[in-house]
């Protein structure tokens, strides 16, 4: 816990911790369980909803996966991070393995190399060597992908071919310490895929292509511009105070100064934290606050919210 927040403050929330405990983290239980119950309802009731309705219903649940993922990441609901995975594992959201995210997701909670490249595993910048070096295509790809409607349509692709073509240059050098997680993601995937073509009726490809990955875009709207370069680490971080149905879909991680601040507290305790300490919030963030996703799309929907190139790094 940071040493800024006072010790009422850190009395307050760790009292709301042990409250959490105590309840067993009932709501996160209940998301599983609305999640996982709504993906394979939506599948069965397919005929039934039509193809359409069908279809948003399901970018919905693989988006909100992808949330409840991030939250049993930071140990949630239990305290036994292997029961955790289980939740985790099953490759709904197709593109990453679980553990692959884990990993580079925790590495990203190093506050001190937020933004950086090579450094932070989240980072959308990239160094004024690797720009030099990049072709001219690739260089608009990277300025479309810093505007708002440009971050939904080549974001996933330039976030599944990072991740993928990561994997596949490392087997290539003969570096096998990730392919035992890939290939069983990619089996668990086929195998997904598999069930539900044959079960449901529905396309791997449509399943892939039309569903998984706008999903893959509905949530890239949490992370576009979610951070800055700043030179106080802590002012790199956004406080988007957005309406009820993106909190709901994100898990208030739109509070992600929060968050970072105290990244092992559940979900739905962060916007009681917030509200209990906003105007220190709001002065730590250096002014990094954005009143909804709605401002973002307004203000840059076409144009960059700010160049592809890391700014502070010669």
């Amino acid at each position: 816990m940071q040493a800024w927040i006072d010790n009422a403050q850190r009395d307050e929330v760790t009292a709301e911790r042990k409250r959490a405990a105590w309840r067993g983290e009932w709501p996160t239980w209940l998301l599983i369980l609305v999640i996982y119950g709504g993906w394979v309802a939506t599948l069965a009731y397919w005929p039934v909803l039509g193809a359409a309705p069908a279809t948003l219903l399901m970018i919905w649940w693989c988006a909100w996966y992808v949330s409840l993922q991030h939250e049993l990441i930071h140990g949630h609901p239990t305290r036994w991070p292997w029961l955790n995975r289980v939740f985790g594992y099953p490759p709904l959201a197709v593109w990453y393995p679980y553990e692959i995210y884990r990993e580079s997701h925790l590495r990203h909670h190093n506050d001190f190399d937020l933004t950086l490249p090579e450094l932070d595993a989240e980072s959308t910048y990239v160094s004024p060597v690797e720009w030099e070096a990049m072709s001219r295509p690739l260089r608009a790809v990277l300025w479309l992908n810093k505007t708002f409607w440009g971050r939904l349509v080549v974001g996933p692709a330039l976030s599944i071919a990072s991740a993928w073509g990561g994997a596949a240059r490392r087997l290539l050098r003969g570096d096998l310490r990730d392919a035992g997680v890939w290939l069983r993601h990619v089996l668990m995937l086929a195998a997904l895929l598999w069930w539900i073509e044959s079960a449901f009726g529905v396309s791997a490809i449509w399943y892939v292509l039309v569903i998984s990955y706008p999903a893959q875009s509905l949530t890239m709207i949490r992370s576009y511009y979610e951070h800055r370069p700043a030179e106080d680490h802590k002012q790199r971080i956004v406080l988007n105070d957005t309406g009820l149905v993106f909190r709901i879909l994100f898990l208030n991680n739109n509070l992600h100064l929060v968050h970072h601040d105290l990244p092992s507290l559940p979900w739905y305790l962060l916007p009681r934290v917030y509200a209990g300490r906003r105007e220190a919030y709001n002065a730590r963030s250096g002014g990094f606050q954005i009143n909804g996703y709605g401002e973002l799309m307004r203000r840059y929907g076409f144009r960059p919210v700010d160049a592809p190139v890391h700014p502070r790094m010669p």
